[in-house]
């Protein structure tokens, strides 16, 4: 019998370090190859499971042409942030919406990624902010570098 198999699709801005993260994910380090399609297979409480990791890095200007495709195929969102942006911060609101409306419901797993929390000094979203924002959304929060 084959593992489940689930589609997880990253969206955010430009240069909020999507593609780094799913790297570090996937391969525990960064190659700054911009790739857009991985799997991987995990764990989970003695379950075995497949991931589809698809990456949206660099199409953030075609966003009309692939967000209904790959907002309805997903089966779970992340949505990275910058800290240090408070620009990207305030398009997670877009990319919620635009997930909520593919999928017909509000009850999606969504992760709210707050990256690059290593640039403290130049951090302009307040964890609190990004904490009520996941509350809002029904998602997860988590802070990455």
């Amino acid at each position: 019998m084959s593992a489940p198999r689930f589609s997880i699709v990253v969206v955010g801005d430009g240069a909020v370090g999507k593609s780094a993260m799913t790297l570090r994910f996937l391969r525990d380090q960064y190659d700054p190859t911009i790739e857009d399609s991985y799997c991987k297979h995990i764990e989970v409480d003695g379950q075995e499971y497949t991931l589809d990791i698809i990456d949206t890095a660099g199409q953030q200007e075609y966003r009309g042409h692939w967000n209904d495709q790959f907002m309805r195929a997903g089966d779970g969102f992340i949505c990275v942030y910058s800290i240090a942006s408070m620009g990207s911060f305030q398009e997670l609101v877009e990319y919620r919406n635009q997930i909520w409306h593919a999928k017909e419901s509000e009850d999606v797993p969504i992760v709210i990624a707050a990256n690059k929390s290593d640039l403290l000094e130049e951090r302009e979203v307040d964890t609190e902010i990004g904490k009520e924002f996941a509350r809002f959304s029904n998602a997860f929060y988590i802070e990455t570098r």
